[in-house]
């Protein structure tokens, strides 16, 4: 473990407290965000507006964290999967999604996960621990770096990082200092500059944390639903026997939110199981009085879970239903499932390199 404070892992509070301890005035803080986030800057020494004396202290007592060197799968489709070490040999995944006018990152919040989704492929990891703040940033500035890598007639989108989506590896809820740590460090002006508009944070159902991430940020919520009742979604998500619909939807329901925003309900269709006519009436009915969009996601199939993706015909009668109801409901078309990036499959690149080990 390396004893030099990673100043990635501050925000600009904290920096603030940070370069006080060091005897050195609170304006100080200001110039290193400024500094910490800019492309090519690795050392110290390349501060310049720092005082030399002050730049050695730093380099004694402080380091900047990156990503160097990850592991890069493109699909055909044009996504970008990205694997990256940490410290402690462990790894995770993110999953850049271009698109003309945007690059969208899903990026992980913790190592594996704990919640046990039976459809989900990560599910099958486990979980091995929260991720740090810097260990989440460091995702978005290494794609950025990537992205400003490429040849610009390569490039899908802009040569940025424009939105990010919560939804890699891990359920953010249950990291959530680290995470409404990392979106301060997002969004801050001198930092990587971000919009809470363009952030997006998705949970499965942690009721009883929701509140505090819309008291804290200001970001766009998605919640994981996949089933209208408790019996179906018990047995999908164990999370529900933990906090059930009814909890789920109460929190919805007291979620602050600007008048215009709206909750993205996810909705991934298992043939069989949660894609009949009966269930998307009753999709209509429990959301009726939350301010949302839906997502249809038709199930993106993996060997060794017992489930299939409904017919095209299926996805579109559910979705006409649920619009008849009067809500805005789209089907998000899977992207890199030739990489295993799409929903709910990052996972068995970790598993395949550990068998391999």
């Amino acid at each position: 473990m390396n004893p030099r404070t990673d100043l990635r892992n501050l925000t600009q509070e904290e920096l603030v407290h940070y370069v006080e301890s060091l005897g050195q005035p609170s304006f100080r803080a200001r110039q290193i965000m400024s500094w910490l986030y800019r492309p090519g800057i690795t050392d110290f020494s390349q501060m310049t507006d720092l005082a030399k004396k002050f730049r050695l202290i730093l380099s004694e007592n402080a380091r900047m964290s990156s990503f160097d060197e990850p592991l890069i799968e493109r699909s055909e489709d044009g996504c970008v999967k990205f694997g990256f070490r940490l410290d402690d040999g462990k790894l995770i995944e993110s999953v850049l999604i271009p698109e003309p006018d945007r690059n969208t990152l899903c990026v992980s919040s913790q190592v594996g996960c704990a919640m046990k989704c039976s459809f989900c492929l990560t599910a099958t990891m486990g979980f091995s621990r929260n991720l740090l703040p810097s260990e989440i940033v460091n995702q978005v500035c290494a794609v950025g770096d990537y992205l400003r890598d490429q040849p610009q007639s390569k490039l899908i989108g802009p040569d940025r990082v424009t939105n990010l989506v919560f939804m890699g590896m891990g359920e953010p809820l249950n990291n959530l200092e680290n995470l409404i740590k990392s979106i301060s460090i997002l969004t801050e002006q001198r930092g990587l500059d971000m919009t809470n508009r363009r952030i997006t944070v998705s949970t499965c159902g942690i009721a009883d944390k929701m509140l505090e991430l819309g008291e804290k940020t200001d970001v766009n919520l998605a919640i994981s639903l996949h089933a209208v009742d408790d019996s179906t979604r018990n047995s999908l998500m164990p999370v529900n026997k933990r906090f059930s619909l009814q909890e789920l939807l109460q929190a919805c329901r007291d979620y602050p939110m600007a008048r215009r925003k709206r909750i993205m309900f996810e909705y991934i269709l298992l043939k069989g199981i949660n894609d009949s006519d009966d269930d998307a009436r009753a999709l209509g009915r429990i959301l009726r009085d939350i301010p949302c969009k839906i997502n249809l996601l038709p199930y993106n199939e993996s060997p060794g879970l017992p489930y299939e993706s409904p017919s095209r015909n299926r996805v579109y009668a559910f979705q006409k239903i649920i619009r008849d109801c009067g809500y805005s409901v789209f089907i998000r078309t899977s992207r890199g499932e030739d990489i295993s990036a799409a929903c709910g499959q990052l996972a068995k690149q970790k598993q395949s390199e550990e068998q391999n080990a």
